[in-house]
């Protein structure tokens, strides 16, 4: 009967490592290149002709790559764009859900039309505004990371809003009158009980925002101008987005260090990831 029982799960271990070879095998590729000082993602073999580190000291050494500002610049920005984009989003998701208020309908549906739009319907219309207040204020207009962080938290409200508003709305209302009726002001409701039972899906906006913001590209090549501004997204674009010459060796090494902190925050914050993916589906 064992017997049997392991024949038909056979199958289904045999697609698990096919799926794991698809999912492992271009991270494969990539380290491999990073260690290849000849390009090995362009060569005939799956190995590296000889293991090299030069790939990882060119970014830190050569002076016409600027890859330390790249990192720090897409650090900063991801990190204010995901504090903020949660802090919008929670307080616009606990007066939506938790307030009734004239236009409340209306302001929920206008979100929602908002997404249905692609983001780059607007680039010419943000380029201009970009470049208005460029002329007012450089420091936050075209060319500049803090403009260009004024544009994601711009477009993030929307999603965020609706996604914790989901969540609140989960939340029993006698929570709420429970507190009201211990003389709680609407502001303490909000830090006391929404934060604290809301913060495993905080963590989740919180993370998929730093991570989404990390690694954009057709904003931040478009906002970005300047190299020393540039992300670390679009700075290693310049080794592979040349006509005659791509140079992959340095292009896989950025990679790999870029996604380290994404790794980390990931590993880190896993904990209240699982809980704010399954939250919705154990309250109520």
């Amino acid at each position: 009967m064992s017997n049997t029982v392991g024949v038909r799960n056979l199958w289904r271990h045999v697609l698990a490592l096919i799926l794991v070879f698809f999912t492992a095998f271009p991270i494969y590729v990539v380290i491999m290149t990073s260690l290849d000082p000849t390009g090995g993602i362009a060569s005939d073999s799956w190995l590296p002709v000889k293991f090299s580190f030069s790939n990882y000291t060119k970014l830190f050494t050569d002076p016409r790559i600027p890859y330390l500002s790249w990192m720090r610049n897409s650090l900063i920005i991801a990190s204010a764009t995901a504090v903020t984009s949660v802090m919008i989003g929670a307080a616009s998701a606990f007066a939506f859900s938790r307030m009734r208020f004239k236009g409340r309908k209306i302001g929920l549906q206008a979100l929602l039309l908002v997404q249905v739009f692609p983001s780059f319907l607007s680039l010419s219309a943000i380029y201009v505004i970009m470049e208005r207040i460029y002329l007012v204020v450089p420091a936050l207009g075209l060319g500049s990371i803090w403009g260009l962080y004024l544009i994601y938290i711009g477009g993030a409200m929307g999603i965020n809003a609706w996604l914790l508003k989901g969540f609140l709305d989960t939340i029993p209302m006698e929570l709420d009158e429970s507190a009201r009726i211990d003389g709680a002001s609407v502001p303490q409701i909000y830090w006391l009980i929404f934060f604290p039972l809301a913060s495993p899906v905080l963590a989740v906006t919180a993370v998929l925002s730093f991570i989404g913001t990390f690694n954009e590209f057709v904003l931040a090549s478009l906002f970005l101008q300047d190299v020393d501004k540039r992300t670390v997204a679009v700075g290693l674009q310049q080794f592979v987005g040349g006509q005659y010459e791509q140079v992959w060796g340095p292009f896989a090494a950025g990679s790999i260090i870029a996604s380290i902190p994404l790794v980390i925050i990931f590993l880190s914050m896993q904990r209240y990831i699982i809980g704010g993916l399954t939250a919705g589906a154990i309250k109520g």
